[in-house]
């Protein structure tokens, strides 16, 4: 039913850089949310952190981590952006739910809300928008 996942060296790699710009990105996000929390209610301030951590994100994962040779920019912007409202949705949610239900303070209860969406979102950025081309190798 479900295809299987492959794990080859170039994958390998371009999950161990999906991981490190998720790092700088979760540094970016925490770094603002720790400022927009002083100026605005926490809802905005979690979202207007998403948003400057999302534009990190896309950034170093088009032109470095997820590089891709796809020549349909506008077309891979719009799956970017739908990925990111996905990623949007599970990691608010998580929030809210740490936040409302468990009781957990905004600080954790933003940064447990990230590991879920991040998981989502490496599948669907390596495997569809950020799709690679398969190398010489790979195709024998």
């Amino acid at each position: 039913m479900f295809k299987r996942i492959p794990m080859d060296r170039q994958t390998i790699l371009r999950f161990i850089k999906f991981f490190i710009v998720g790092g700088t990105c979760y540094l970016v996000g925490v770094a603002t949310f720790n400022l927009f929390k002083w100026l605005m209610a926490p809802n905005y301030a979690f979202s207007g952190s998403f948003l400057v951590s999302m534009a990190t994100h896309y950034t170093l994962n088009r032109f470095w981590a997820l590089k891709s040779h796809r020549t349909d920019n506008l077309r891979q912007l719009i799956e970017y952006l739908l990925t990111a409202a996905a990623s949007y949705g599970i990691s608010f949610s998580t929030f809210k739910i740490l936040n409302l239900v468990y009781g957990f303070n905004l600080l954790w209860s933003q940064a447990l809300s990230q590991p879920p969406a991040t998981l989502v979102t490496f599948l669907v950025l390596n495997f569809w928008v950020f799709k690679h081309r398969p190398s010489e190798s790979e195709k024998a």
